[in-house]
């Protein structure tokens, strides 16, 4: 059953459209990902099923309720992370949850459990009488996913959680996330980091200049877009033109990469014929999904 719908909706800030009639059905307690460049419309999309901007056009339902209607209720279900870190840097760890807490109407007595459980979780215990400033930025990032789960959310949005973070502050962050989706919390995850969402998310959308390109597991959009292996032809220069014109005569997929050309989708009777180039193979990756429906130019 879905927990959050979209319902062909459009956000527009005057001739720009950010958000292009997008519809979506995210399932209860799965963990559904949006990937797409920057300017794609991800966080433009959080914030109107977050009920900080209101949709254009288009409707949003979120745990049964019409967000145009009942926003606070919405709200109360929603622990949101943002990607820009926003805390009061005069008040200590515990005194910034303490107030998020009010939001919720939480008996300070409680809030301080809910908020001493979720420092724990996350490693952040002994941090609860520091002030902001002295939390270095990955104790930021995480102290960012506690406040979300002051109110006990129905549903986590997270956007882009783990940027910045060492290795190790990352697949602690990760590790937390999975256990938080198998006690059913739901979880909406904007990224860029396609490892991130191979690994945690169950279906992602691949998003690009306002519209949803492609939805379906990681797995799946891998299989479907690249295949399971993705063969790699170094070239120099000069050859570039007449190898690139040899994969077309042979209607193969492929995409050019800087002094590389990635093939997909390859048989073996067309992996003999490259014998003669300068290949490797390795495993296709969502990131091979990312660049072959978004493309490599940068968008600002």
């Amino acid at each position: 059953m879905a927990i959050i719908k979209t319902l062909h909706v459009t956000k527009k800030f005057k001739e720009l459209v950010a958000v292009n009639d997008v519809s979506l059905d995210i399932e209860a307690g799965e963990c559904f990902g949006l990937l797409g460049p920057n300017g794609a419309g991800k966080t433009s999309l959080i914030r109107m099923i977050t009920a900080v901007s209101p949709p254009t056009a288009g409707s949003i339902v979120v745990a049964g309720k019409d967000l145009a209607r009942h926003a606070r209720e919405v709200k109360a279900v929603l622990g949101v992370v943002p990607q820009v870190e926003n805390f009061d840097p005069d008040l200590t760890v515990m005194q910034n949850l303490l107030t998020h807490a009010r939001y919720f109407s939480l008996p300070k007595k409680e809030a301080y459990q809910r908020g001493l459980a979720a420092l724990r979780l996350f490693q952040l215990e002994d941090k609860q009488k520091s002030k902001i400033k002295e939390l270095s930025g990955g104790m930021k990032r995480r102290l960012l996913i506690v406040r979300g789960l002051i109110n006990q959310p129905k549903i986590l949005i997270l956007d882009e959680p783990t940027v910045g973070l060492d290795p190790q502050s990352k697949h602690l962050v990760w590790q937390k996330l999975k256990e938080l989706k198998a006690q059913g919390v739901t979880q909406l995850l904007c990224t860029q980091n396609m490892e991130e969402a191979t690994l945690l998310c169950d279906r992602v959308a691949v998003m690009h200049q306002g519209k949803v390109l492609a939805l379906d597991s990681p797995r799946e959009l891998i299989r479907r877009y690249v295949g399971d292996t993705v063969w790699e032809i170094a070239v120099f220069p000069e050859e570039k033109a007449n190898v690139l014109q040899k994969l077309a005569s042979m209607k193969l997929e492929f995409e050019e990469a800087s002094t590389t050309i990635e093939v997909f989708h390859l048989d073996e009777a067309s992996a003999r014929v490259l014998s003669g180039y300068h290949t490797r193979q390795r495993p296709a990756t969502l990131e091979d999904v990312f660049f072959k429906l978004t493309g490599r130019m940068l968008l600002e």
